[in-house]
């Protein structure tokens, strides 16, 4: 079996920044294998205009003083930035951080960013458009722009579970894909995806897959192993405590 990775995802709202950058650096000290903020311009759940943090300004800043793990946001939503100058701005973080990010991208689904920053929200058709024609912008950047990413490109991860059009563009562009619990619901997905791999030609073992937690159940992350996770991804609000990450790691090193 390969190595599981474990990842966390830190939600960057209803705390200060400085408790943020210092869970942020913490959990790279005790050694995850990936960090993530997110793409909201306001709070999720609790106090709805509570304090919230930009995600790709967040990540500029904590990137680069992370020395471990892979670093990215989960996800952006393409809708919110020209596709072109995103690809030069994930150039420029990829090569701050020695080639750790991973340039996680979605469609977009939260109404009140869009309407209150000035964005159509349009249909999800009109998102998924949005976000397949700027994957073929991005990657057409990154094959004639000075400099390349630090490996030629930069491995996208794309996130959402639509059956008919967001996996068919994760089998046509993703180097790694997204998806939440529980397994049987995630484990559904993944053979979707397999499904429209082999519809478009790719090999399905070229897309990593990941999934998303909540709560840390060791039995239903190990669930989401047998059925092919391969990247688990906890996620965790303020105030953020670490502890069941540690036990996570530790479930992590246990597997060899």
């Amino acid at each position: 079996m390969s190595a599981i990775k474990i990842g966390v995802q830190l939600h960057p709202q209803q705390t200060s920044f400085d408790e943020y950058q210092a869970a942020w650096l913490r959990l790279d000290e005790l050694g995850v294998d990936s960090l993530w903020d997110w793409d909201h311009f306001f709070p999720l759940y609790g106090d709805r205009n509570g304090p919230r943090f930009e995600g790709w300004t967040t990540l500029a800043v904590l990137a680069g003083q992370t020395r471990r793990a892979s670093v990215g946001c989960l996800v952006l939503a393409m809708s919110y930035r020209n596709p072109a100058l995103l690809s030069l701005m994930a150039t420029t973080l990829d090569h701050a951080t020695s080639g750790r990010l991973i340039l996680g991208l979605g469609a977009g689904w939260f109404a009140r960013d869009y309407r209150e920053y000035g964005y159509e929200f349009g249909t999800a058709g009109q998102r998924l458009g949005n976000l397949e024609r700027g994957l073929e912008v991005i990657k057409e950047r990154w094959a004639t722009d000075n400099p390349k990413p630090v490996r030629g490109s930069v491995p996208i991860l794309i996130g959402g579970g639509g059956e008919k059009v967001t996996l068919r563009i994760t089998a046509q562009h993703a180097d790694l894909w997204n998806s939440f619990g529980p397994a049987s619901r995630w484990a559904h997905k993944n053979a979707v995806l397999n499904a429209w791999c082999a519809k478009v030609g790719r090999d399905p073992a070229a897309i990593e897959r990941t999934a998303s937690i909540d709560r840390i159940d060791l039995n239903d992350v190990e669930k989401l192993v047998d059925t092919g996770a391969q990247h688990i991804i906890y996620e965790l609000g303020a105030p953020f405590d670490l502890r069941p990450v540690e036990r996570l790691l530790a479930w992590r090193d246990r597997q060899g």
